[in-house]
């Protein structure tokens, strides 16, 4: 069995060894990552061998911590690294250049439309009918965009959202409230295989796929961090947040919006933003939370994205690409279906 796994903004771990009878037998970590005293590593590989192959991330994790002498260092990596690349190991589990990768970067439509292609895109990757997929949004209207679990009435103003011109829609995926104003998100999609996140946890498979981004934002001079569980920040403020699904097909949906410009009193008129949501921020309001894209950079949305864009291309070697004319009848008619109906917007009132 071979494993790897990047911790991001870290170090490689790889992990070989042998399953015998059902158990981990000669195991041997390796990687680029730091760790005192040598003997450290010898508590590693004997903390795995003779575990249960069926031992989930946290049993091996658990298993290596105990086994380690009180004086190791562990740098650029942890045990629950460690156990992430065994598990992967144990999968089919991919790395992002086992893919051909697309970028989507097509004209506007509307944000009902969107959400329709993150839910048709998402199923078609996990189906094998389409490639692996990076699409960014373009907008040419303005939405307040609610969690898939959150209740209408208490995420917006609709006073508010009316007044500035915001339609308020439903995504499929968890997370919290994002003010879409046409001009000033950077909004993009992953579509990806499950086997890409083999292994790891909804927490680690977060961090893991938004590393690419984060090396985009520090190539444009911001000193970008993730934040869990899915925020992406920086050291004047929060950038933006990531939400995912994974659909039944096999697909995986992970979409990032980050704020491009903001305008913070619009934002709290729209936005029904409570003191509970941010007591545990040590802030006063909750307009001092984010700091966008442009205040940091001075740069164009434009630019930002096609930075993105090099970015992600020169990691992974993707090609332009663009949502089919089937794919968006499909996503049409589930605009028709689903995301435009009450119903769906209704679930929780």
């Amino acid at each position: 069995m071979h494993g790897e796994y990047k911790v991001p903004g870290g170090k490689l771990v790889v992990v070989d060894f042998d399953v015998i009878d059902d158990v981990i037998r000669n195991p041997r970590v390796a990687g680029d990552f730091f760790l005192e005293p040598d003997e450290a590593l010898g508590d590693i590989d004997g903390a795995l061998d003779g575990l249960a192959a069926a031992s989930d991330a946290k049993q091996i994790a658990k298993a290596i911590s105990a086994a380690l002498r009180p004086d190791a260092v562990m740098l650029g990596f942890s045990a629950e690294a460690v156990a992430v690349a065994v598990r992967r190991a144990m999968t089919d589990a991919r790395t992002w250049t086992d893919y051909e990768w697309e970028i989507v970067h097509d004209a506007a439509v509307p944000p009902r439309l969107h959400l329709a292609l993150d839910e048709v895109l998402a199923a078609r990757v996990g189906e094998g009918r389409r490639k692996p997929t990076l699409r960014f949004w373009e907008w040419d209207e303005s939405a307040v965009v609610i969690g898939s679990f959150q209740s209408v009435r208490n995420e917006v103003d609709a006073e508010g959202a009316a007044k500035h011109g915001f339609d308020v829609v439903r995504r499929i995926s968890g997370g919290g409230a994002m003010m879409m104003e046409k001009g000033n998100v950077v909004t993009y999609s992953l579509y990806v295989p499950a086997e890409l996140v083999q292994g790891m946890s909804f927490a680690d498979s977060y961090a893991y796929l938004d590393d690419w981004v984060l090396q985009g934002l520090r190539a444009l001079g911001i000193e970008a961090t993730y934040q869990p569980l899915n925020d992406i920040a920086s050291p004047l403020g929060k950038i933006g947040g990531a939400a995912q699904k994974r659909l039944g097909s096999g697909g995986v949906l992970h979409h990032v919006t980050m704020a491009y410009d903001l305008d913070n009193e619009k934002m709290l008129e729209v936005l029904r933003i409570g003191r509970e949501k941010i007591s545990d921020k040590g802030i006063a309001s909750a307009a001092k939370r984010v700091d966008p894209l442009r205040s940091q950079t001075g740069l164009s949305r434009a630019a930002i994205i096609e930075s993105l864009k090099q970015t992600f291309t020169s990691l992974y070697g993707a090609t332009p690409g663009a949502v089919t004319a089937d794919e968006l009848a499909e996503a049409e008619q589930l605009v028709e279906t689903k995301f435009s109906t009450t119903e769906w917007l209704q679930r929780v009132p």
